[in-house]
């Protein structure tokens, strides 16, 4: 197993929270499935960040 650092940031507007949901929408299962797209391998992201709203 590796382990690999992302930064992320995105507008969670359409989403449901960042943790996976089996019926909602969410960050971490979007990320999961596209990064086990292109590496063909399983993939397990752990969080930790802030959950507070930028204002622009």
């Amino acid at each position: 197993m590796r382990n690999i650092k992302l930064v992320i940031e995105y507008h969670g507007k359409d989403f449901s929270g960042w943790q996976k949901q089996p019926t909602k929408l969410n960050i971490q299962g979007e990320i999961e499935k596209a990064i086990s797209t292109i590496t063909g391998e399983e993939i397990e992201l752990i969080g930790s960040g802030r959950t507070d709203s930028r204002c622009a």
